[in-house]
């Protein structure tokens, strides 16, 4: 049961085949059985969780009319606040912390029947690619046990890859959902920016920042996607405007006439050459599919990484500045309050988080602020055109979603620009608060570990995003003949 889609877990459990309290305990089990390997959650809500199935299966004994995914367990990665439940962000300084309200996507996930397993480990505050800078323990790639899962999202990739949640949220300031997809052999989407509430999303860089789903197939991210988007006032970035067809499009999967623009700056050098073929792969598919594909220039992409990495940072020093040990969190010393604070945040932030917090504030200090930040601003609006003029050409845009497959567990820790490149393919999106997926297009030639094939598509077009990854993935599926997943050797 637990290797089913979370779509198939919802039709047996609307037959009556399974309870939701079976199958949330049979993935407790599996967590039980592998966690201690992957390393992928930080709590488990083992009470809460069962509580909610057995809501879900009273109401559906009553013979009520229950939205699609009521009674299928979720993973939530912990940078969502969840009333009563752990919220640490991945970081000492919030250790124990138990936030007194829920995020609009727990309450949406909720109102959809959602079952909750726990909270999944992740970089420290969402700043890395490979989920190496949590303060508690790294996590572990289920493909290969020695290799990263991506970050920052890697705990909820991870819980995927490795069947222990059917479903998870993740979020996306510069590819922290699409790269953990991309190097577990999963679905991630960053979803356009503002589609989905930040209410309640422990801010790293507010105009980057983006809850989406993670999920084993297509057809299960649209679902998730479709259950926690829509407008909320308490976002004030949060478009009031009809959630795109997601579902719809991701049951129809065709891309005849389609007309799909590869970018010519996210290929080529640096990238691996089994990724690259993967790529050329689905390029072919696509256009045996009836897909128009043209080659599209987007010159502003070559400093679109460091144009990320002023602003994000910038932002990151101005959200960060909260934790201060006066009003919540870890407090540590005595003495006067800038003393507090001082030893609160050595003790409480790690090394990545703390260089992001020095890099920004300097970028945000004056003398620098318009050589710097107001530059990077400067590229961001390049970007954004390129982007726009592109699409006139073009009704969605590919690349790989990451250079190279997972790379092994500390390899990169003490090389922070090798660390950066990994976003090389995903960071655009984030600048131009457009929308992108990643799905697997196979397994890379040099070490049989997945890669990822990433789809952009307009601000509010999510719906092309589906229509594209589920054409594709229909036919990579029948060319494996099993889900790529099923290979995963370690934890079979």
């Amino acid at each position: 049961m637990i290797r089913k889609s979370a779509n198939e877990m919802a039709a047996s459990l609307a037959s009556g085949e399974v309870t939701s309290v079976e199958l949330t305990k049979a993935h407790f089990a599996r967590i039980e059985e592998v966690d201690v390997k992957v390393r992928a959650f930080l709590h488990l809500d083992t009470e809460g969780a069962l509580a909610s199935a057995s809501v879900i299966d009273e109401r559906r004994k009553k013979g009520e009319e229950l939205p699609p995914l009521a009674g299928v367990p979720l993973a939530l990665k912990d940078v969502l606040v969840q009333k009563n439940v752990p919220t640490t962000c991945g970081s000492k300084i919030l250790q124990g912390w138990r936030p007194p309200y829920d995020a609009t996507v727990v309450k949406n996930l909720k109102k959809n029947g959602v079952v909750i397993l726990g909270k999944t480990n992740m970089d420290e505050f969402a700043m890395g690619s490979s989920t190496e800078n949590s303060a508690f323990h790294p996590t572990h790639n289920p493909w290969d046990l020695t290799r990263i899962p991506g970050g920052s999202g890697g705990g909820s990739s991870a819980a995927i890859s490795s069947f222990e949640a059917p479903l998870a949220i993740g979020t996306d300031t510069g590819g922290s959902i699409r790269q953990p997809a991309a190097v577990t052999g999963t679905v991630g989407v960053k979803p356009t920016y503002g589609g989905v509430s930040r209410y309640g999303l422990v801010a790293f860089s507010s105009s980057l920042d983006q809850a989406g789903p993670c999920a084993r197939t297509v057809l299960d991210a649209a679902l998730l996607h479709e259950a926690i988007a829509g407008h909320d006032e308490k976002d004030s970035t949060s478009i009031d405007a009809p959630v795109p067809k997601v579902v719809e499009a991701a049951r129809r999967g065709d891309v005849k006439g389609v007309r799909i623009g590869v970018i010519k700056e996210l290929q080529g050098e640096g990238y691996q050459a089994g990724v690259l073929e993967r790529f050329q792969e689905s390029l072919d598919i696509l256009s045996g599919l009836g897909a128009e594909i043209v080659e599209v220039s987007c010159p502003s992409f070559d400093y679109a990484l460091p144009a990320y990495y002023l602003i994000a940072p910038s932002e990151c020093s101005s959200n960060l500045a909260r934790f201060d040990a006066m009003r919540f969190g870890l407090r540590v010393g005595e003495g006067s309050a800038e003393e507090v604070m001082n030893a609160t945040r050595e003790a409480g932030f790690g090394r990545e988080v703390k260089r992001r917090i020095i890099l920004g504030t300097y970028a945000l200090s004056s003398g620098y602020y318009d050589a710097y930040y107001g530059s990077a601003q400067k590229v961001r609006t390049l970007i954004k055109n390129d982007f726009e003029k592109a699409f006139l050409s073009a009704d969605v845009l590919v690349s790989p979603t990451a250079p190279t497959t997972a790379f092994k567990i500390g390899e990169k820790s003490d090389d922070p620009l090798a660390m950066y490149l990994n976003d090389i393919a995903t960071i655009p999106v984030n600048l131009a608060g457009i929308c992108a997926i990643s799905i697997p297009s196979g397994l890379a030639k040099e070490d049989s570990l997945p890669a990822g094939f990433q789809v952009m598509a307009p601000a509010m077009a999510d719906d092309r995003l589906y229509n594209v990854g589920a054409a594709l993935e229909r036919e990579l599926l029948a060319k494996w003949s099993k889900p790529l997943l099923d290979f995963a050797p370690e934890l079979a």
